[in-house]
Parts: C-alpha cells; sequence; structure tokens
C-alpha cells in the first residue's frame, strides 16, 4: 500500500523560492514538506557566480544553495527527494501530491518548481544534444576548453553565459536574433568589452550541424535573409525556459506562456489553497530576489490559509486574507 503522508503545506520544488518557503513555514511552525525531483538549488545549481544577491558581495551559485538549504533545514524543514508525477484537488480541497515516493496530501501547496530550458526545435538540435549541443554552461562549459563556442539568446541568462565560458573557450559568438537585448545594461557592456566574445544580431539559427559532434550552425540574417555558416565546436542555448506548471489536475489561470496568474497580496492563484512562487509566477522580473521575496509572500499568506481553514470553512479563509491584504498585509 502506497503510504500517506499528512501535511500543513506542501512545497513543490527547491530552488530558492522553495527552500525560501521552507524556511518560513518551519519559523511559523507550520508542518511542512518540501518535494524536490532532483538536488536543492534549482537554477542555482546552474549560476556559476552570483553578484547580484544583497548580503553577498559575490558568492558561487551552488554555495548559496547550501547555506539555503541548511537555513531551512536548521528550522525543521522536511526534504523529500522525487518527482511529483501529478497534484489532484479533491472536493473538500484536500490537495493529493502523487510522487514516486507516494502520496502527501495538504490543504495548501505552494508550487515553487521552476521550469526547464526551452529549446529552439531547429534540425540537429535534439540530435546533437550532448554531442555539443548543451544548455547548461557551468555544467559542461570544461568539456569545451580552447575550442570556439556560440551561445544562442539575449537575456541575462545567454549574456552570463557567454562571459563564463571565456575561461574554457577560445572564443565565444553570442547569437542573438533581434537588435536588442534584454540582458542588464552592465552584462551588456561587459560582453561587449570583453575580447573573446563577438555579438551577432539580427540572426537567426536555421539548424545545429555535424555528424557525431556539433561542427557548424547554419545562420539566417533577419533583415536580409542571406545565409551563413558559423563554425563552432559546441553551442549553448538561452531562449528561455518553460514553467513545470503542468502538474495539477485542475486549471489554474495562466498567462500565453503557461506561468501562474497570481493575487500579488498573497500569491495565491485562482484555486484556493494554491499558491505559486518564483519562476513559475507571471512577473516582470526572474531573479533570486523576487523568488526569495514570492516565496515570503505565499508562505505567509498560506500559513494564515491553513490556519482559517482549520477553524471554518473555505469561504472564511478567503474573506480574512482579503481583510489582512487590505489592512496592509502581515508582519513575519
Amino acid at each position: 500500500m502506497i503510504p500517506v503522508n499528512e501535511y500543513d503545506i506542501a512545497i513543490i520544488g527547491a530552488g530558492p523560492a522553495g527552500l525560501t518557503a521552507a524556511l518560513y513555514a518551519g519559523r511559523s511552525k507550520i508542518r511542512a514538506v518540501v518535494i524536490e525531483a532532483k538536488a536543492p538549488g534549482g537554477q542555482l545549481l546552474n549560476t556559476e557566480l552570483i553578484e547580484d544577491y544583497p548580503g553577498f558581495k559575490s558568492i558561487l551559485g551552488g554555495d548559496l544553495a547550501a547555506v539555503m538549504l541548511a537555513q531551512a533545514e536548521q528550522f525543521g524543514a522536511e526534504m523529500v527527494y522525487s518527482p511529483v508525477n501529478r497534484i489532484r484537488v479533491e472536493d473538500d480541497g484536500t490537495k493529493v501530491i502523487e510522487t514516486d515516493a507516494g502520496e502527501y496530501r495538504a490543504p495548501a501547496v505552494i508550487v515553487t518548481a521552476g521550469g526547464n530550458p526551452r529549446k529552439l526545435d531547429v534540425p540537429g538540435e535534439v540530435e546533437l544534444a550532448g554531442r555539443g549541443v548543451s544548455y547548461c554552461a557551468v555544467c559542461d562549459g570544461a568539456f569545451f576548453e580552447g575550442l570556439e563556442l556560440a551561445v544562442i539568446g539575449g537575456g541575462d541568462a545567454a549574456v552570463e553565459e557567454a562571459i563564463f565560458l571565456t575561461r574554457y573557450a577560445s572564443k565565444v559568438t553570442l547569437v542573438h536574433r533581434r537588435e536588442q537585448f534584454r540582458a542588464q545594461p552592465i552584462l551588456l557592456e561587459e560582453a561587449r568589452n570583453h575580447p573573446k566574445i563577438e555579438i551577432l544580431v539580427n540572426k537567426v539559427i536555421v539548424s545545429i550541424d555535424g555528424d557525431h559532434k556539433v561542427t557548424h550552425l547554419q545562420l539566417r540574417d533577419a533583415l536580409s535573409e542571406r545565409t551563413s555558416r558559423l563554425d563552432v565546436g559546441g553551442v549553448f542555448i538561452f531562449v528561455g525556459f518553460i514553467p513545470n506548471t503542468s502538474l495539477i489536475d485542475t486549471h489554474v489561470d495562466h498567462d500565453a506562456g503557461g506561468y501562474y496568474l497570481t493575487d500579488p497580496m498573497t500569491m495565491m492563484t485562482n484555486v484556493p489553497g494554491i499558491f505559486a512562487a518564483g519562476d513559475v509566477r507571471a512577473q516582470l522580473t526572474r531573479q533570486i530576489t523576487t523568488a526569495v521575496g514570492d516565496a515570503t509572500t505565499a508562505t505567509l499568506a498560506a500559513s494564515k490559509w491553513v490556519e482559517e481553514r482549520a477553524r471554518g470553512h473555505q469561504d472564511t479563509a478567503l474573506q480574512v486574507m482579503a481583510e489582512a491584504s487590505a489592512d496592509g498585509g502581515w508582519v513575519a
């Protein structure tokens, strides 16, 4: 028989948002479980150096993940390492999280599951994955010592990883399909001034080519439609990611990109008792700081939700939360 575990809050994912939620749940004396499919840290594990998180002039992504995990565990965080297969909502509002390790039940769920890298969907990408096609410079950069590399994308991640790869590559070509970049100006300035980085704009990837490993890219100019060849020994793709928002078996309102729409005062979705924080939530920026802030709000709101629901019924919890928001919110 599959074991059933009862909690007040189930936290799905152990990135910065999930670990922050675990910390605040522990400090609030709320019985919570964090369910993570892989290793704690989320996107932190794919980031070599972090310089924009308050309190640290600079810190390695893996080190920040370890510090966050240790702090959450200090306050009693209970971790379960298993993929989540489905989250179903029962008639009484109880959420049942189905995992390979069994079922976990809670009246409230905070989804902090992050996302997966978005693919280009061009010929050669799937065929050459792991043979020159990568989505993680920190993970794979050392395998490309001395080679010329391409980085695809125009956001913070693409520019940061292009800079990081210069420690291994003889040259890095940053390829963007538009003229304008979404990356922070300070990052873009660093890339433009780096002697090993060349930037190509208005270039669309047509294909990734090579027999047994990547040897070159076919590019198309977005303005002239002319094609060209870029010889590289590897390509790193950073064109965004798809949020992990397909786990819940009931409809949760989301935007065109699949990101959950939430109440900005509570982080609750349109489904009572389901909260979202971090990269799964629709918002302007996706930073460690915003993930941590989202999770703080979501956890305090979820704690209040659980408390009021236990005293009465769902509508009472909704009303109390609405009144608290109108009064300026709660102070931890």
